[in-house]
């Protein structure tokens, strides 16, 4: 499994409570420039339209020996997920606060693969406290490294 792209923002910003492998519906071009590693998904979410999910705001860069033919960068894809999948994560997206967010992407056997996080937002006080611990954690393995002995 080879990662192209992850959201860092998702993980700070979002307590992240399942986690779901969907399929991405992509032309030639795009698979290209994907597997090159010219994709971003910080700004992109998945959003329920019908009864089919989408993820909106992903940016692929256009495959540059196929710029004649290159979609909008930013269409909205369709993702792939079977039908039991769907209607747990339709569940799960009514209740209140949760919003699904693309975790990361990847090739899994040669197909592009994208992880979708189902998390509620993370309020000011608990990424305050998540950065403390960090930096806790930081000064004790530092004087772990440090210390005579």
């Amino acid at each position: 499994m080879k990662i192209l792209a992850t959201n860092k923002f998702a993980t700070g910003s979002y307590s992240i409570l399942d986690k779901i492998e969907a399929g991405i519906v992509l032309t030639g071009s795009e698979v290209k420039s994907i597997k090159a590693g010219q994709i971003s998904v910080k700004e992109s979410y998945a959003k329920l339209i019908g009864a089919e999910l989408w993820l909106v705001s992903a940016r692929v860069a256009p495959y540059q020996p196929g710029q004649k033919q290159s979609p909008d960068p930013l269409r909205p894809r369709k993702l792939l997920l079977k039908k039991d999948e769907l209607k747990r994560l339709i569940g799960k997206l009514q209740e209140q606060g949760l919003s699904a967010i693309p975790l990361s992407v990847y090739l899994k056997n040669n197909h592009i693969k994208l992880e979708i996080g189902i998390g509620r937002g993370l309020k000011k006080y608990d990424k305050r406290s998540k950065i403390k611990a960090k930096e806790i954690q930081r000064i004790m393995e530092r004087k772990l490294k440090y210390s005579p002995g």
